[in-house]
């Protein structure tokens, strides 16, 4: 009887224990859909708040033409027609596809 057991645990619990925590570790690695939700609200803000930014910007340079964006707080990569926020959406659209 104690033979059973011991096999039982060996190949039948500990195997169910193992898998138990790995199932839980992978559900916890990714963002639940309410976080992702957030996730698109923050990055639809942002989107808005640059544009507006970008509005004041062109608006203060038409004013002042000395003035200068500073680099440190441009999202725009070395290419004026590469937007940070643009890489953003495709990942979401990547991610939507799958």
């Amino acid at each position: 009887m104690i033979a059973v057991l011991i096999c039982a645990t060996i190949f039948v619990g500990l195997p169910w224990v193992v898998f138990h925590y790995v199932t839980q570790w992978k559900k916890s690695g990714s963002l639940s859909i309410e976080d992702e939700n957030l996730l698109d609200e923050l990055h639809d803000l942002a989107r808005r708040l640059d544009n507006r930014l970008a509005t004041i910007e062109r608006i203060i340079a038409a004013d002042d033409p000395g003035f200068r964006r500073p680099t440190t707080e441009s999202l725009r990569d070395e290419r004026e027609d590469d937007h940070v926020f643009d890489h953003i959406a495709e990942r979401r659209q990547q991610r939507s596809r799958r």
